[in-house]
C-alpha cells in the first residue's frame, strides 16, 4: 500500500488553529470556580477540548512522522519519535516538580491544605511523592494528560504500520480496546494518586488518537475536506444540539431547565460513547466545512495558530498559570477582579509565549 500521509510536510491551519482554541479553554477550565470556564464546552455538549487535543495528537503524528519512515528510514524516525517522547517527559517531570514546590511553599506560608490534584503526592511525603510520578505511577490531576501524550506517541510507530495496511483494521482494534476499556474499569494502568487508575485510561484515549491518525490520512487523499453528506451532517448538527441542551447548567444561569432528559455525565475517563460521538459528530461538521478551511488562514486567528504550533511549551506555561490561580482562589476566593486578572493574565502570556516562539522559528529558518 502506499504511504498514507500526507505528501506534503505542510502544517494544517485548521489543526493548529483549533488545538491553539484548546489550549486555552484547557487552561481556563483547570481552574475551579472559574466564571469563564461555565461557557467552555464541557457545559457546552458532552465532550471538551482534552479530546481534541488527543486527536489532534494522533492527527499531527501521522502528518510529522509519517512521510518521515519513507524520507529518512526506520531507525531515524523512531529516533525523533523517541526524542519527542524524551521531551514531552522532561516537560511532564519540570511541571510536577514545580507544582510540588509552589504548592509545598504556599502550604507553608498559609496553613491552607490544598483541595486540588497534587495533594495525594504531597501526602506520601514531598520527595516520595516526587519520585512516584517521575516513574508516572502517581499522576495527580491537572498534570495526567502528557503521561497519555507519552504513552500514545510511543505506540504511534505499531498503529501507522497498521494503518499502511489497513486504515480499517486499525481502527476496528483500536475500537475493540476501547470497548473493552468502557466494559471492564480495570483495564487501565495503576496510579498511586488514585484508586482507579489513570484519570485518561490510555486503552480507552488511544482511540481517539487513531481516529486522530485516520482523519489525517483522509484528509490527505482527498481534497483537504472530508465528503459531505446531507443526512450525516443533519443528524450531526441534531446530535449537537441534544448535548447542549442537557450539558448547559441550567440552574446556574437561574434559567428553567431545558435538559431533554434526566441522566449522569458521561464519563470522561473512558471516553464514554455519548462522548466519543459529540467529538466525532464536531469533528465531521468543522472538516467537512470550507468555511473553516477560510477562517484558519485568517490573521485574526493567527495568535490560536502559533499557540497550537508550539503547543507543549503553551500546555506547560498554561498548567503554572492554573496553578497560580487555583492558588489564588483558595486564598483570597474567587472574587471577580481576581478572575479577570487571573483569565486575562494567564491567556495573554499564553499568546504571548506563542508569539515568541514562533517569531524565534521564522528567524532561525530565514536564511
Amino acid at each position: 500500500m502506499t504511504d498514507p500521509a500526507p505528501a506534503s510536510r505542510k502544517r494544517d491551519p485548521r489543526v493548529d488553529v483549533l488545538r491553539g482554541l484548546a489550549l486555552l479553554i484547557i487552561f481556563i477550565d483547570h481552574i475551579p470556580n472559574n466564571a469563564p470556564a461555565l461557557i467552555t464546552p464541557h457545559n457546552l455538549g458532552f465532550s471538551d477540548a482534552a479530546e481534541l487535543f488527543v486527536l489532534f495528537a494522533g492527527y499531527s503524528a501521522t502528518v510529522a512522522y509519517g512521510g518521515l519512515f519513507r524520507r529518512a528510514g526506520v531507525p531515524e524516525t523512531l529516533k525523533r519519535i523517541a526524542m519527542r517522547c524524551l521531551r514531552i517527559y522532561v516537560f511532564q517531570a519540570g511541571l510536577l516538580l514545580a507544582t510540588l514546590l509552589i504548592v509545598r511553599a504556599w502550604m507553608d506560608a498559609t496553613g491552607l491544605v490544598p483541595r486540588f490534584g497534587v495533594a495525594p503526592l504531597l501526602q506520601m511525603g514531598l520527595w516520595s511523592g516526587l519520585w512516584r510520578g517521575l516513574l508516572l505511577n502517581a499522576l495527580p490531576n491537572y498534570l495526567d494528560i502528557l503521561p497519555l501524550y507519552i504513552v500514545l506517541l510511543a505506540a504511534f510507530p505499531l498503529y501507522y504500520a497498521g494503518i499502511r495496511r489497513s486504515v480499517w483494521a486499525v481502527l476496528s482494534l483500536s475500537g475493540l480496546v476501547w470497548v473493552l476499556a468502557n466494559l471492564d474499569p480495570a483495564l487501565n494502568l495503576p496510579n498511586a494518586a488514585a484508586d482507579d487508575g489513570w484519570y485518561f485510561n490510555p486503552f480507552a484515549w488511544q482511540f481517539l488518537f487513531a481516529i486522530g491518525m485516520a482523519l489525517a490520512v483522509m484528509i490527505a487523499a482527498g481534497d483537504g475536506l472530508l465528503p459531505r453528506r446531507a443526512w450525516l451532517t443533519a443528524a450531526c448538527w441534531a446530535y449537537l444540539a441534544v448535548s447542549l441542551f442537557q450539558a448547559v447548567p441550567w440552574d446556574v444561569f437561574g434559567l428553567p431547565d431545558m435538559r431533554p432528559f434526566e441522566m449522569a455525565v458521561p464519563d470522561k475517563a473512558r471516553v464514554s460513547p455519548l462522548r466519543l460521538l459529540h467529538i466525532l459528530a464536531l469533528i465531521y461538521l468543522l472538516f467537512g466545512s470550507p468555511v473553516l478551511h477560510r477562517l484558519a488562514t485568517s490573521p485574526r486567528l493567527r495568535p490560536l495558530e502559533w499557540c497550537g504550533r508550539h503547543s507543549l511549551e503553551v500546555f506547560a506555561l498554561g498548567c503554572l498559570a492554573a496553578l497560580i490561580g487555583r492558588i489564588s482562589y483558595r486564598t483570597f476566593g474567587p472574587s471577580w477582579p481576581l478572575q479577570v486578572g487571573v483569565n486575562l493574565g494567564g491567556l495573554a502570556a499564553m499568546i504571548a509565549l506563542a508569539w515568541f516562539l514562533n517569531r524565534r522559528a521564522r528567524l532561525s529558518a530565514a536564511p
